[in-house]
């Protein structure tokens, strides 16, 4: 009997270790996912709050640009240099349009080993252009004009909301942002099928920039709606629109790939953007749409909107009157809202107005007085318009009522079109927030946030059940919210790099309950350990951090010397994150990121922010010579600079001259309230004109002053980050520079 309690002591004890070893494996791996998880929410958070202050600095740069236009005289040299942006609804008939984009002149060479394509068009040729674009093929570009033509044709006889019936299929398929990422778009035909009468989808928006293939996912999504017209459905989304285009690498990717006609193919897009319906509603119960809604979303008014007059819903569109005399009058219809004092108000945000603030608070401003000089022609102003005014009452005096009824098709009524905006604005750009109520976007710069009481009168209103809805990019490719009454779909894996996050679609069937597929295109992803790839997207995440806080250098040394009065040049952990959320405005975890992102610090845990400066300082081409204000305005405001550039670039060669150039700065030194000499800007050319002949090239000049050694995925292609948090990276030591 000794024995055997000696046998039960021991296995008594044995137990005991094993059980504590137990509890110690379970403490460190619920350590392990905590530490994990987050890691991988700081590190979607660093790149959710870039992207969306880009958004915001791109609406703001638009709004700059039409303040100029309406606030500089006709003849100035910085309108001029604009104007052809806010070209929207040029006078002209669909008949001459479709003669502007005639395509019949256009030869096919017979070395020519792409796809053909004859229209009507068969499913077989939707499939064959789909396989070419597999295979890295590229379609003619009097194939692209042709197929765009038919598109362009069809979406004009389509309703602003088309209605769909799950009760012909067994279910449909809803697809969220693709943004040119062409493998996204094949796997999900690879799973799911193409589409097919059986087989219907629904594109909800966001097909294009950011990713390399655009074009592409358009020519496909275009062609099977051509031969699927009652079971392939597009919604617009905020970037189908030629403004957005000219920032997030679209018009680029265009030009580049059709050098000879891209400038025809632009503008038949913007045509085909413009007149994409604006959202799906499924069996009457389930709506479908790019952005969101606000408390005043009524689908009663987007039923009736002419939706083909908002190119760009950015800017409320004009007005356009026709005289007896031939002469085109455009009115701003924003401008119509306001008194003959006009040229002193203007919007704080894109849905709600407000007059002219203080300089100081621009940049928390959609629009704002930009400029001194914009003051000092004020006085000059107001007398032209004086005298224009007293033009225009002439001009339309010689013109019958006949005349003035006869407007162009893209007329619109200023009574409604304010409200028509709103809705579309709000209906593209909005996003879900989780408490009640709704409130101008300010992160985005554009739209609202609404919450669960706002969907639920909106459901109730409209006899619904389920908002289906894209626009955010979500770490599983979908999210619930609003008690299951909003889902939000997006179709785009490894969005913001490699591993970042999964794509997902939908499928419908008559019951309406949804059934969501994720997925990730990347087979590197698929390869990678949980570890590895929230590794690898931190590390991604935080050079990008790193970059953002060099390009602020300066306004980050003055926030560290209000805490560090005695100029020691060291500050404590609090006051170095104080310091930098004050700068950055990321709302991030600073005290937490210390560790990742400074490595130099005293004994008594001090940071020594000089040294840590110096820590993330980048070797560049020789700019010894450029004054360093300046330098590090290119580094931070890069896109934007490169936006103007695109704008200024009128015949889209890539070159602009070298007046072009310092006129560019000029615009931004305007936007940015900043004096820049044209010493400064004569040094800064002669950097980059290398081969002395009189014109900039602006990619070379774009990847000159470029932060990192290369492109990351979230950047091929596309031009992501801006404004306060620009698209930074490593200088490349180039001698040639």
């Amino acid at each position: 009997m000794g024995c055997g309690v000696s046998k039960s002591n021991q296995f008594h004890k044995h137990s005991r270790k094993a059980i504590r070893a137990a509890v110690l494996i379970q403490r460190w791996y619920r350590q392990y996912v905590a530490r994990t998880e987050m890691r991988r929410r700081y590190t979607w958070h660093i790149f959710q709050s870039i992207e969306y202050s880009g958004e915001q600095a791109q609406i703001k740069l638009y709004n700059f640009l039409g303040y100029l236009m309406d606030n500089f005289t006709p003849s100035s040299t910085e309108r001029n240099l604009i104007s052809h942006i806010f070209r929207e609804n040029d006078v002209c008939w669909d008949s001459e349009w479709e003669r502007f984009f005639c395509y019949k002149n256009i030869e096919v060479p017979e070395i020519y080993s792409g796809p053909h394509l004859t229209f009507p068009l068969t499913v077989e040729q939707a499939v064959g252009l789909l396989e070419a674009f597999r295979n890295k093929k590229q379609l003619h570009s009097r194939y692209v004009l042709e197929l765009l033509l038919e598109t362009w044709k069809l979406l004009r006889m389509l309703p602003n909301i088309n209605r769909i019936s799950t009760c012909h299929s067994k279910e449909v398929t809803i697809c969220g942002d693709l943004h040119g990422q062409l493998e996204d778009l094949l796997l999900i035909f690879y799973k799911n099928g193409t589409p097919s009468l059986e087989k219907p989808y629904v594109f909800n928006g966001d097909f294009v920039d950011r990713g390399k293939d655009s074009i592409e996912i358009l020519l496909i999504l275009f062609s099977f709606m051509l031969v699927y017209p009652c079971d392939v459905y597009l919604n617009r989304g905020n970037h189908e629109d030629h403004i957005i285009n000219l920032r997030y690498g679209f018009t680029k990717e265009v030009l580049t790939k059709y050098k000879i006609h891209g400038k025809r193919i632009l503008k038949l897009l913007q045509k085909i953007f413009s007149w994409l319906p604006l959202a799906t509603i499924i069996d009457q119960k389930v709506l479908v749409l790019h952005g969101g809604i606000s408390d005043t979303t009524d689908l009663s008014i987007l039923t009736k909107v002419n939706r083909h007059n908002y190119v760009s819903a950015l800017r409320p569109p004009k007005r356009r009157t026709h005289s007896s005399v031939g002469m085109s009058i455009d009115i701003d219809l924003d401008d119509e809202l306001w008194s003959t004092s006009k040229i002193y108000q203007r919007r704080a945000s894109l849905t709600y107005p407000k007059p002219l603030g203080p300089r100081e608070c621009f940049h928390n401003r959609s629009l704002q007085d930009f400029s001194t000089r914009i003051k000092a022609n004020m006085e000059n102003e107001l007398d032209n318009s004086k005298k224009r005014e007293v033009m225009l009452a002439a001009t339309l005096q010689q013109g019958s009522q006949q005349d003035l009824l006869s407007a162009s098709t893209d007329s619109v009524s200023s009574d409604n079109a304010k409200e028509e905006w709103r809705q579309i604005l709000d209906l593209l750009w909005s996003d879900p927030m989780n408490q009640d109520g709704c409130i101008p976007n300010e992160v985005r710069g554009g739209g609202c946030y609404w919450g669960p009481d706002v969907t639920e009168d909106f459901l109730n209103r409209h006899n619904m059940q389920l908002i289906i809805r894209s626009h955010e990019c979500k770490q599983e490719g979908y999210e619930f919210c609003h008690n299951r009454k909003v889902l939000t779909l997006f179709s785009a894996s490894n969005y913001y790099d490699v591993g970042s996050n999964r794509g997902a679609y939908v499928k419908l069937g008559p019951d309406l309950v949804p059934y969501v597929i994720q997925y990730q295109a990347s087979s590197m992803t698929r390869e990678l350990t949980t570890m590895q790839s929230v590794g690898r997207t931190e590390r991604s995440a935080l050079k990008v951090l790193r970059e953002q806080l060099f390009a602020h250098k300066s306004d980050l040394l003055c926030a560290f010397k209000t805490f560090d009065t005695k100029n020691t040049g060291l500050v404590s952990l609090v006051n170095w994150a104080s310091a930098v959320e004050s700068v950055m405005h990321l709302n991030l975890p600073w005290r937490m990121l210390r560790c990742q992102l400074v490595t130099s610090k005293t004994s008594d845990g001090m940071i020594d922010y000089y040294d840590w400066f110096n820590e993330l300082a980048i070797k560049g081409p020789n700019t010894d010579h450029i004054d360093q204000s300046l330098l590090e305005t290119l580094y931070r405001h890069r896109s934007t600079l490169e936006t103007i550039f695109r704008i200024v670039d009128t015949n889209n060669s890539g070159f602009i001259s070298m007046e072009d150039f310092r006129q560019t700065w000029k615009l931004l030194s305007v936007y940015l309230k900043m004096e820049i000499t044209d010493e400064d800007i004569s040094n800064l050319a002669e950097t980059i004109d290398s081969n002395h002949d009189g014109s900039i090239d602006i990619d070379e000049f774009m990847e000159a002053f470029r932060l990192t050694d290369k492109k990351s995925r979230l950047e091929r292609g596309r031009s992501m980050f801006m404004g306060t948090t620009s698209d930074l990276t490593k200088l490349e030591g180039d001698p040639n520079v």
